[in-house]
Formats: C-alpha cells, sequence, structure tokens
C-alpha cells in the first residue's frame, strides 16, 4: 500500500511535465493564420523567389541645422583709444571695405595736447642729452661732482621713456611720431580698416562723442565663414572631422553647398546638443553670417541585415516578410523596417528566433499576402 501511495506523486508530477512540454511544443508552431500554402500552380502563377538574407552596408541621411558664423578673428568691433566727436564717415552696413582704407575721422582737443606733449618732451630730450654728455665729460676730469651727473643721466633716461610713451600712444590713434612736427598739428585723426569685408553694423552718426569703450562700427572678413551646426547628443558619434556634407537655405533649397566638418565640440549645451564646424568648399558672398542653414550628412551603417524592398508587404498598419518553411508552405513574420538605399531596406525582427539559414521571399510576396488573406476569409 504504501508503494502505491508513493507513486501516485510521482505519476502526477510526470503528467504535468508532459503536459507542459506539449504547451511548449504548441507555442513554438507557428500561427496558423500567418502561414500560407500554395498548390503547384499557384506557387508556378505567384513567381515566388527566395534567397537567404544578407549583411549590407547601409547609409542613411542625417538632417541638421544651423546658421553661418564667422571665426573671431575675422569679426573686428572698431572703437577709438581716447574718445572724441565722430566728424566723418560714410560707411552703411553692407559696404565693403579695404584694408587701409579710411573709414571714419574722430576730433578731439586731447589729440592736440598729446601731439604737443610729444613735441614738447622730444625737445627737452635733445636738451637733456647734450647735458648728459657735457656733464658726462666734465665728470671723467673731475671738473663735476658724481651727484650732478647722476642727476643729469636720471633726466636723461627719464626724457626717453616720457619720449617712447608718447609716441606709442600717437600710434594708437593712428599718428605716426617720426613724421609730427610743429607745424602738422591735426585736432582729428583717422581710423582704418583692418581688414578686407564688409560692414555688418554701425553704431554711430556724425557729431556723437564715442568713449573708448564704445563700439563705432563691426565689419567682417568673410573670406573664412564657416557652417555652425547643431546636433544632438545621441548623433555626435555618427560624424567624424573630414566628413562631407550638404548645405542649402530655405530660400533656394535647390542650391547646395558642399561643406566639410573641421570641428566637433567636445562640450554639450544645456539642450543636450554639441557645435559641430564645417567648412564651405568654395565661397559664395551671398552667404552671409547669421543665415540660418539647413544640412544633410550621409551617415554610413555596417553589417546590417536587409533584404529588397519587394520582399516587405504592409498588412492591417504593420510591416511583414515571408519566410520559407518548405517547398510551397510559408509563414508571414512581422518585422520592423530601419533605413532603405539603393532598394534594400534594413529589417529588425521582433520575435527571438535563428533566421541565419531561413530562406526569405524576395519576390512575390504581396502574391503570397492576397492569398492568406483570401484564405483567412
Amino acid at each position: 500500500m504504501k508503494k502505491h501511495i508513493l507513486l501516485l506523486p510521482l505519476l502526477i508530477f510526470l503528467a504535468a511535465c508532459q503536459h507542459k512540454n506539449a504547451e511548449e511544443k504548441v507555442l513554438e508552431q507557428p500561427n496558423i493564420n500567418n502561414v500560407v500554402t500554395l498548390t503547384g500552380a499557384q506557387y508556378k502563377n505567384a513567381g515566388v523567389q527566395t534567397d537567404l538574407l544578407q549583411k549590407r552596408n547601409l547609409s542613411t541621411v542625417l538632417k541638421l541645422n544651423g546658421k553661418i558664423d564667422v571665426p573671431p578673428q575675422n569679426s573686428i568691433s572698431v572703437s577709438t583709444a581716447f574718445g572724441g566727436f565722430l566728424k566723418s564717415t560714410k560707411l552703411l552696413p553692407g559696404m565693403p571695405v579695404k584694408k587701409g582704407e579710411v573709414i571714419a575721422t574722430i576730433e578731439d582737443e586731447r589729440y592736440i595736447q598729446l601731439q604737443q606733449d610729444y613735441l614738447t618732451t622730444k625737445a627737452k630730450l635733445k636738451f637733456s642729452e647734450n647735458e648728459y654728455y657735457r656733464q658726462k665729460e666734465l665728470n671723467q676730469s673731475k671738473a663735476s661732482s658724481d651727484k650732478l651727473f647722476q642727476e643729469t643721466e636720471m633726466d636723461f633716461t627719464t626724457q626717453k621713456i616720457a619720449l617712447n610713451a608718447l609716441a606709442e600712444k600717437l600710434r594708437l590713434i593712428n599718428v605716426q611720431p617720426e613724421t609730427l612736427t610743429e607745424s602738422n598739428l591735426s585736432r582729428s585723426i583717422n581710423i582704418y580698416s583692418s581688414i578686407d569685408g564688409f560692414v555688418s553694423k554701425v553704431n554711430v552718426n556724425i557729431g556723437k562723442y564715442v568713449n573708448p569703450s564704445d563700439i563705432l562700427f563691426e565689419l567682417i572678413n568673410p573670406e573664412d565663414i564657416h557652417l555652425n551646426l547643431k546636433v544632438f547628443e545621441k548623433d555626435v558619434t555618427k560624424l567624424s572631422i573630414g566628413q562631407k556634407l550638404m548645405a542649402y537655405n530655405n530660400n533656394d533649397p535647390d542650391k547646395k553647398y558642399h561643406c566639410e566638418i573641421i570641428l566637433i565640440s567636445q562640450d554639450l549645451s544645456a539642450d543636450r546638443s554639441a557645435e559641430v564646424h564645417c567648412h564651405f568648399d568654395d565661397y559664395d558672398k551671398t552667404l552671409s553670417p547669421g543665415m540660418y542653414m539647413n544640412a544633410e550628412v550621409e551617415i554610413a551603417l555596417k553589417n546590417s541585415l536587409s533584404i529588397h524592398e519587394e520582399a516587405i508587404v504592409n498588412f492591417e498598419g504593420k510591416d511583414f516578410v515571408f519566410i520559407s518553411t518548405d517547398t510551397t508552405r510559408f509563414e508571414m513574420v512581422e518585422i520592423e523596417k530601419g533605413i532603405t538605399e539603393n532598394s534594400f531596406t534594413e529589417i529588425h525582427f521582433l520575435v527571438a528566433r535563428n533566421f541565419s539559414q531561413t530562406k526569405f521571399v524576395t519576390k512575390g510576396a504581396y502574391s503570397l499576402l492576397m492569398q492568406l488573406k483570401n484564405t483567412s476569409e
């Protein structure tokens, strides 16, 4: 009796295991609603062709936006060292300028005083120089004291320092001290363009007093303009220095500009984006700093499972492919589509199955879908 009691639980356990295995086998079988079986004639009329999946190097286009920018060395803010009243200027925004061209004239009484101080110091230096050499000669013969000679030497050195300092101040206001004489003193000075380019901003008008900290004009040298693109964090790793891209603006989208990535910022902004700087292959004068641009970058994806787009069918808003389970028996498997290039589409399976040795329908997929729908109905 005890033997029968011990065997009963064992039999129950074995029966449960067999039932569970049977359920797993049923679950592993494909859904009958996704399977279509063709007759010989149907198979021939459908024109079905099959092939194994292949990995291909596909590429997609990453779309970005940004604006035209210039490096700091090509954007010039013009001001005056000592301030004054704007006497004249002909500049207007957009006007071209040449390096060395007079772009404005400033006048102030301090310019007269600075020139006067320079010429006065120059005259004093000449006297101090003569006195220095005279005292030096007297000191060598002991005709004058060492103290007097040292005082003369100190005065001579002080005058040289003062003259050099005043000469540098004159150069700051574009007055050449070498050509300055008592007969050519002037109350006005000229401001010159330091670059070839164009005027982007004019912040003053004639008669206005400007301080040294005021910016009179802003000039831009457009020869080194570049494209500053905004790239989000998830796409930064897809880009590399030297990569080519095409840029265009919304006003003329058919006109493309060839560019090359020259710098990728390593810092992310608050919105998790980085700056990518691109150089134009050919400079176009119609491109102005601050202009908004769009860009398209071709991104390569290597070793992607792909299939001809003709093999993918859409049914009830979902994408499917057919696999061959027998010569005339086919199963419909749901997928997610990726990028498409040259009629081949990257695919991702939604079921965890090994399809490495499975043949996929490459032609006649829609014929199978129609047959499957007719069978279901």
